[in-house]
């Protein structure tokens, strides 16, 4: 390339997922393939790969946008043949790599902003946002699975997925109707940082605050840990302490 052309400089969303790929990928080797993965239900080990491939490679279609509607998010089925589970995943962390390297971040894009087929106001920025916290709480669970010291990531990543989470994926939940609207206003404060309210209470519902660092405000919000995390403080209205549970319960988040 000229000096005229130097190379594009990537967002630091899509530097971040690269990392986290790279992290992702240093972790498999070291994890039998059939270790069962607790936070994600029956699944093994390699069902965890497996669908962290599939999503992949179906968000490097989505923002390509190839030529047909975007489907919904795939679910990995148990994969029962034997696989080199690296290499697997090596294959579809660059497949996605590559088509979000050579997009630029601002071209549009299908994303879950819009579920219409038609949907043209997301951008390929949306996704280097989504495979990141993908990414970061697969890693959690992969590193989980079988002891070992979950990974040491910035807690600007951990922040940036609770947001993602409060702002983008539960509304789309609502919106799908996967999920009715909370019963409680729920607050969630990270140490001293950042402050988000559930969206969709309705007028004087009460009022529920979740205090604490802000891997476990992500991890709740994603199914894998509760309220009763003894890093977190709850409270509030009694009322919506005791709905706070069955609401949790619920999947605000796919």
């Amino acid at each position: 390339m000229s000096p005229d052309h130097p190379p594009r400089a990537l967002p630091t969303d899509l530097l971040d997922l690269l990392d986290l790929q790279a992290r992702f990928l240093a972790t498999v080797p070291l994890v039998d393939p059939d270790e069962p993965v607790p936070s994600c239900g029956t699944w093994r080990v390699r069902d965890l790969v497996t669908h962290l491939v599939e999503i992949h490679r179906w968000a490097a279609a989505q923002a390509a946008r190839f030529p047909e509607p975007p489907p919904d998010a795939p679910l990995a089925e148990p994969v029962d043949a034997p696989v080199d589970l690296a290499c697997h995943y090596r294959a579809g962390a660059t497949e996605l790599a590559d088509v979000l390297r050579r997009l630029d971040a601002d071209a549009p894009a299908w994303t879950l902003l819009d579920d219409s087929p038609g949907d043209a106001g997301g951008t390929v920025a949306f996704w280097h946002r989504r495979q990141k916290s993908e990414t970061l709480v697969h890693l959690w669970d992969l590193r989980k699975a079988t002891g070992l010291h979950t990974a040491e990531v910035p807690d600007a990543w951990w922040l940036d997925c609770v947001d993602e989470a409060v702002t983008v994926m539960h509304p789309r939940q609502i919106r799908l109707a996967r999920i009715a609207p909370p019963p409680i206003a729920l607050t969630l404060a990270a140490d001293g940082e950042q402050r988000w309210t559930l969206s969709g209470a309705p007028p004087g519902a009460p009022a529920v605050s979740v205090t604490g660092p802000a891997p476990a405000l992500a991890l709740l919000l994603w199914g894998r840990t509760s309220a009763h995390d003894p890093s977190l403080a709850v409270g509030g209205d009694p009322d919506g302490l005791r709905a706070l549970d069955a609401l949790l319960a619920t999947s605000l988040t796919p």
